[in-house]
């Protein structure tokens, strides 16, 4: 039984991994350069997000996103408010986006409008690890309040990961927080990755988060 549990969990990514490729496309096809945000419920994705469109703006591009959560529409209310393009994706019970979700998603955005397109997975450190999106990149977003030994505890999102951001730096004083080893962590797990402290009261390191995905 053993054997055939694992099978069906490899048909299982396979035919995600061929829907990731297939949004991909579409996404290449209208001209679209899609980034996937992954992080713990809290870690400060949707506040990246507000911090960046209006860099984008500046910069002549026009921004997207699909707010994934298992529930609600907080996220997506706060994005909408950005005054961009958004879809809200419900999981229901799962703990990640898959690349199914997102195809529908892509339905219901006007993707010829759209020059970067923002896919906020579900807040989870483990799950989103496994499901490819279709997306160009995927930018692990970690906070000093969920303490310094986070990145220890989940190596594979980090390996999957190319950008690495480390938020609420101005509180890591405060929760007795390790910002350094953090970061030696992520270059433990992942020396290729790409790491920026940031943080979002201010917009500190947004700037250099945003040339990083857009590189």
């Amino acid at each position: 039984m053993h054997h055939i549990d694992v099978l069906i969990e490899k048909d299982v990514y396979a035919a995600n991994d061929n829907l990731a490729a297939a949004n991909a496309a579409h996404l290449k096809e209208h001209g679209v350069r899609a980034f996937d945000l992954l992080g713990a419920i809290g870690s400060g994705k949707t506040s990246l997000i507000e911090r960046m469109v209006p860099l984008l703006a500046g910069r002549g591009l026009a921004t997207g996103a699909v707010a994934g959560d298992v529930y609600g529409d907080d996220d997506f209310k706060r994005i909408v408010g950005l005054g961009i393009p958004a879809v809200n994706a419900n999981t229901g019970t799962e703990c990640h986006l898959d690349a199914h979700l997102v195809e529908h998603a892509l339905d219901h955005l006007p993707l010829d409008d759209i020059d970067v397109l923002f896919i906020e997975n579900v807040g989870n450190m483990v799950c989103p690890t496994d499901f490819a999106l279709g997306a160009e990149k995927r930018v692990v977003v970690v906070s000093s309040t969920e303490g310094d030994d986070v990145v220890n505890k989940h190596p594979m999102m980090f390996r999957g990961c190319s950008i690495g951001v480390i938020n609420k730096v101005d509180l890591a004083p405060l929760v007795g927080c390790n910002i350094e080893r953090m970061e030696a962590d992520m270059r433990r797990y992942n020396p290729e990755m790409k790491i920026f402290r940031t943080n979002m009261k201010t917009g500190e390191g947004v700037s250099a988060v945003l040339d990083a995905i857009l590189e």
